[in-house]
């Protein structure tokens, strides 16, 4: 019970903290579940974002679902899962009825504004951080090149960047590792 308290602690603190959605919560998860609790490791948490992202929901959300079931089983993950959202219910709770009463209001939009900008920080750090860690050669480096082309050039789904990632992945592990090609 301790260890679901704590699961479900841990990420409703990531859940309040968290302005911008699911790519903001990325440098707050990091942080707590890699530094904070080793729950998981750069490794782990980088693969939990990428099939995050390939399956239906937000990408903290089924983050925060994986991390808590690799802990606690079924119930971890509920409870990890619970956490995650909770802030963020009670908050739309509370807001939904006076938002659009404030949100035209000068210091509003400019409050925004600038949150805005620093979860594009945020952002950037929890994707320099995963970057650093994957990639690790030639071979990651020439992946994410193409996906970082495709992704900003195309319109394409990121579940086919995923995908394509995957297949590279181990189409080129297995070359490597059969000395098809050169490391």
């Amino acid at each position: 019970m301790k260890e679901l308290l704590s699961l479900f602690s841990t990420f409703a603190k990531v859940g309040v903290m968290t302005f911008g959605g699911g790519y903001a919560m990325l440098p707050i998860l990091q942080r707590e579940v890699v530094e904070n609790k080793g729950w998981a490791t750069e490794e782990e948490l980088a693969d939990y974002f990428a099939i995050g992202q390939c399956t239906p929901g937000v990408i903290a959300v089924n983050t925060a679902t994986f991390i808590g079931r690799k802990q606690s089983g079924i119930a971890g993950g509920i409870a990890a899962t619970l956490g995650i959202v909770f802030p963020s219910l009670v908050i739309i709770s509370l807001l939904a009825g006076v938002i659009t009463q404030f949100s035209e209001l000068t210091w509003v939009k400019n409050a925004f504004a600038g949150i805005r900008v620093c979860v594009c920080v945020l952002i950037f750090n929890a994707v320099w951080k995963l970057g650093q860690k994957s990639v690790v050669d030639r071979w990651t480096a020439g992946i994410f090149a193409i996906v970082a082309a495709g992704a900003i050039l195309t319109k394409i789904s990121p579940v086919a960047f995923v995908l394509f990632a995957a297949v590279c992945g181990i189409v080129l592990q297995t070359l490597l590792k059969k000395g098809g090609v050169g490391q």
